[in-house]
């Protein structure tokens, strides 16, 4: 496998685009040989953050992008980037929405494999939410 693997989209910020950029991912993460179970994962975050960039934009980026990097078979980034300047509240526990809980749900499955998340400003005024996994990918067993 290459030292570095790359890959990118970019979708219009609209609520079909979410299940675009769940399909775009999971081929992707197949396609690098991510287990199953790890994919179904990632795949899930990106769902979380890719419907928060659609959600709540309140139109002011018409697009959002999802990329994936594998460096060196130790470690996956997965970005979502949208050109709206607000960052992501943060919601106490203790109040009670029917929505904006999946940055708490993208917290708690990163941290479980060990990776990290943050969210930072982008040169064109958006954001880019990140989330850094190390990667594993099993071994291959010999035939018998």
């Amino acid at each position: 496998m290459a030292d570095h693997q790359e890959a990118s989209v970019t979708l219009p910020s609209d609520p079909a685009s979410v299940c675009a950029a769940r399909r775009y991912v999971a081929g992707v993460l197949t396609d690098w040989g991510l287990p199953p179970d790890a994919a179904d994962t990632v795949r899930l975050i990106v769902s979380e953050l890719a419907t928060n960039a659609v959600q709540h934009t309140l139109g002011m980026s018409p697009t959002f992008t999802v990329d994936l990097a594998l460096d060196r078979d130790e470690q996956l980034r997965v970005g979502v980037t949208d050109g709206h300047p607000r960052f992501p509240e943060r919601l106490p526990a203790a109040v009670q929405r029917d929505n904006g809980r999946g940055l708490v749900i993208v917290r708690c499955l990163t941290a479980e494999y060990g990776g990290r998340l943050s969210v930072r400003p982008t040169r064109e005024g958006g954001k880019r939410i990140e989330i850094e996994l190390p990667w594993k990918v099993p071994a291959i067993q010999p035939d018998p």
